[in-house]
């Protein structure tokens, strides 16, 4: 079983998170698609999703979204690590999302990921960034510890907490910015580009 069935109330974040994907939306982007989970609850719930590109660094992530959507042209699975910039040819989109990816970023480049991110959002479009976030207070990450599966820290985790990435979503100029969902260290942080907003 993949870490990510793991987490507590997962589908309740997911559900949330496409609660606020506009039913209009046509392009969808996924930074860490993994094995393409959320391309595929998009999919399924979108009819007017017409493209969707997911981006992960890990081969056997890859591997597995692209045997998946083998025959799903609107579907492009790239290789990418999320650590540089995003291709600047992909172009804008509707939505973009990522789950339980950005996490694993230094906080330098989670902020200059998110100005990148604000660039390829379209006027009224959507970023949905569903991730592992840092506790308030030690005792608050002991009780995270306690109530998953997750009991020895990860290495590779540079965790920060929502307020502070709530913010620079705010300044780079983001509107309508929230957590929009969250239980412990499970967190999802929507920022809405202005323009006219899509429905």
């Amino acid at each position: 079983m993949q870490i990510a069935d793991q987490i507590p109330y997962k589908k309740d974040g997911e559900l949330v998170l496409l609660d606020h994907i506009p039913k209009t939306a046509k392009r969808l982007l996924d930074l860490g698609t993994g094995d393409g989970r959320l391309i595929k609850l998009l999919r399924t719930n979108l009819s007017s999703l017409q493209e969707a590109v997911g981006l992960d660094v890990s081969p056997t992530m890859l591997n597995m979204a692209r045997d998946y959507f083998k025959n799903d042209y609107s579907v492009k699975i790239m290789a990418h690590d999320l650590s540089y910039p995003l291709p600047k040819d992909l172009g804008q989109f509707d939505a973009v999302v990522s789950g339980f990816a950005i996490h694993h970023l230094t906080h330098e480049r989670k902020r200059a990921l998110y100005r990148e991110i604000f660039d390829m959002v379209k006027p009224g479009g959507i970023f949905c960034n569903y991730d592992h976030v840092a506790s308030s207070t030690p005792r608050l990450h002991q009780q995270f510890l306690a109530k998953t599966t997750v009991k020895k820290e990860d290495k590779s985790n540079k965790l920060l907490n929502t307020e502070v990435q709530l913010e620079w979503l705010r300044e780079i100029g983001f509107t309508d910015v929230d957590c929009y969902w969250k239980w412990l260290e499970y967190a999802l942080m929507i920022g809405v580009k202005p323009g006219d907003i899509m429905t």
